[in-house]
């Protein structure tokens, strides 16, 4: 496999090499806003509010669809007034009872980790709310239970379908008074995600194309994504699993001020080492910043001190800042880009981004 920038203008290739439309996956998340938002509005997920506010809201989910409960607590912040954690796992912590609210997300609605975790919650009492297919066994665990169900029309992989899964967890959290989040707020982010579609689109030339730039920044080099507040540090993860899946790239996250206390470390390390005599450049580390207008003001420091010693020591260095007022909106438009990153490196390298064979490699064999 071998990086060919050019392959980013060429329209023939770029359809070509993407039979899964992935990129047509990504510029379909405008809709996906709104269809998830009229979906949980149909849904009535607004019932979750009728016993009143839980003490706990546990989000369980995997791969694309865990990064909902990601999402909800960096949008809910600092100012919730009850903890939100994602599970990424088989099991249901033992602190978690009848008080507390369980959000059980799959894409396919049938993934086995998220479907035991749900099993658990019913069996303890909790609160349920599920969201995934039609017709998953993950709405016939909440139909029995006789608890909230979104079936999300989805398409492809669950991946590209981040806001259709989303979208009904933010409805959920503005019910419960955790979030101001209301339909014209949902409105603005899918006009925010229909201009990245719009600057991001295929025919749009690599110079004026943000997402193809920074595919072109990250090839050849190996990304430390950095987010400088929650938001911006869920966009991050988001970024480094996006070209994990699409473009089956290497990637490292981490969020500030956390990451100066152990990744900033790397700028001295062989990675970082550029010899200016080489006949072709070596593989190096390129610092990804992501930025969001709501920073702590120690972290501000602690961005701009790491930035200026990352080009100290000729460590490239990309930055983008996130747009909008609500953190949803900002996290939006980061995630957008990164999406549509991940997808051009692929294409860029030759790579389909949508098959994920040694993902389904993988699940064969545990399963036999």
């Amino acid at each position: 496999m071998t990086w060919e920038p050019g392959r980013l203008d060429d329209q023939r290739h770029l359809s070509e090499a993407d039979p899964g439309g992935m990129l047509l996956a990504v510029a379909a998340s405008a809709a996906h806003v709104r269809t998830g938002y009229r979906t949980a509005v149909e849904s009535r997920v607004e019932r979750v509010a009728d016993q009143g506010r839980p003490r706990a809201i546990a989000v369980a989910g995997m791969g694309g669809s865990a990064i909902a409960g990601d999402i909800l607590a960096a949008v809910a912040g600092n100012g919730a007034p009850l903890p939100i954690v994602t599970l990424r796992s088989y099991q249901l912590p033992g602190w978690i009872g009848a008080t507390d609210l369980v959000i059980a997300v799959s894409g396919s609605g049938d993934a086995e980790e998220t479907l035991s975790v749900a099993t658990q919650a019913v069996r303890r009492g909790c609160t349920l709310l599920a969201v995934g297919a039609p017709g998953s066994q993950l709405e016939a665990i909440a139909t029995q239970a006789s608890a909230v169900y979104v079936p999300v029309p989805l398409g492809g992989q669950s991946r590209a379908n981040i806001w259709l899964l989303t979208t009904p967890l933010i409805v959920a959290a503005a019910a419960l008074r955790l979030l101001p989040a209301d339909a014209d707020l949902f409105e603005r982010v899918a006009k925010s995600l229909e201009d990245i579609a719009h600057r991001c689109r295929p025919s749009s030339e690599s110079f004026i194309n943000p997402g193809k730039s920074l595919a072109l920044d990250v090839a050849g080099t190996v990304p430390m994504i950095w987010g400088s507040s929650p938001v911006a540090a869920v966009a991050a993860y988001r970024l480094a699993c996006q070209l994990n899946t699409n473009a089956k790239y290497p990637a490292g996250y981490g969020e500030l001020p956390e990451a100066a206390h152990n990744q900033v470390a790397v700028f001295d390390g062989p990675m970082a080492e550029r010899d200016i005599f080489a006949d072709s450049a070596g593989q190096t580390i390129r610092l990804v910043m992501l930025r969001d207008v709501e920073e702590h003001p120690q972290v501000t420091r602690r961005r701009e001190a790491a930035l200026r010693m990352a080009r100290e020591r000729d460590v490239p260095v990309s930055e983008l800042m996130a747009e909008g007022t609500h953190p949803l909106e900002r996290m939006a438009m980061l995630i957008a880009l990164g999406d549509y990153a991940s997808t051009y490196l692929a294409l860029g390298y030759g790579i389909d981004p949508t098959p994920v064979s040694a993902i389904t490699e993988l699940k064969a064999r545990i399963s036999q």
